[in-house]
């Protein structure tokens, strides 16, 4: 390996730090700073090299596990948009391929901006996205739209890692590749997001997904791949305005937040 390519690999999964359970990660949404404050089991304390700014190494959690088992026994409250965005833009390509399930003529399209070490991220995806993709997607009445928001460096090599195909890195996977990756990522994130070797927790994780230490270190060391993936968080930050995670588009309106079942259940179905 060469030491450009070291050094690559050193910013990526090096760094992180375990030490304070006060702060409240700066990816996640405002709406659940003061939740996370309150719960410090919520958050840990990560310093970012990608964005400059302080966010969290991530955990689990259940957030709105309560919620979902419930999402049937009352109409739950819509969210309210924090604006609008132009979902013809939103849909153009960008520095990398869409990471898409459903029809593409769905008539409610959702486009998640995510990032892999956000604790709220995490607990959308382990108590909601499932039933939305069941009872909506399957169902071709929604198209659900991935897209990389890394606030840290490990979560853009968490990214990197579901957009290498694990035989040959060089490749890139599709989406019956990645949506399992992530959700792997997700189901484990307390074990290797907040892991004092992060090169370590990630290579122990990648080899479930199929990698070698060599395909690992391959996909980790390719600068392109890095720069698409930040470039994908770029345009949603200064084209559409994300900026915090969860983020969701949904039929030309922005919300953040991770949302219950019932929550995202009810605003789908204001839309069809």
């Amino acid at each position: 390996m060469s030491l450009s390519e070291m050094s690559l690999m050193k910013r990526l999964l090096t760094g992180v730090a375990v030490a304070g359970l006060a702060v409240t990660l700066a990816a996640c949404s405002d709406e659940k700073k003061e939740q996370a404050a309150q719960d410090p089991a919520a958050t840990q304390s990560t310093s970012t090299e990608t964005t400059g700014s302080t966010t969290s190494a991530a955990t689990t959690g259940t957030t709105e596990v309560a919620q979902a088992d419930t999402a049937t026994a009352a109409p739950a409250e819509l969210p309210t948009a924090e604006g609008d965005v132009d979902m013809a833009e939103v849909l153009k390509p960008g520095a990398l391929p869409d990471m898409a399930l459903g029809e593409a003529n769905a008539p409610v399209t959702i486009v998640e901006y995510m990032s892999t070490t956000c604790p709220h991220c995490a607990a959308f995806h382990n108590n909601t996205f499932d039933a939305i993709k069941t009872k909506y997607v399957d169902s071709g009445k929604v198209r659900f739209i991935v897209r990389e928001f890394p606030f840290d460096p490990r979560a853009a090599a968490a990214f990197m890692l579901a957009r290498c195909k694990p035989q040959n890195p060089a490749e890139l996977t599709d989406a019956a590749q990645y949506f399992p990756m992530i959700s792997m990522l997700m189901k484990q994130q307390e074990v290797w997001a907040a892991a004092q070797d992060g090169r370590e927790a990630l290579l122990q994780m990648s080899k479930l997904a199929g990698f070698t230490q060599e395909s690992f270190q391959a996909c980790l060391t390719n600068q392109k791949l890095l720069d698409d993936v930040n470039a994908v968080r770029e345009r949603g930050a200064k084209e559409f305005g994300v900026a915090a995670t969860p983020t969701f588009l949904i039929n030309g309106k922005r919300y953040s937040g991770d949302m219950s079942v019932g929550t995202m259940s009810a605003l789908i179905d204001s839309m069809l």
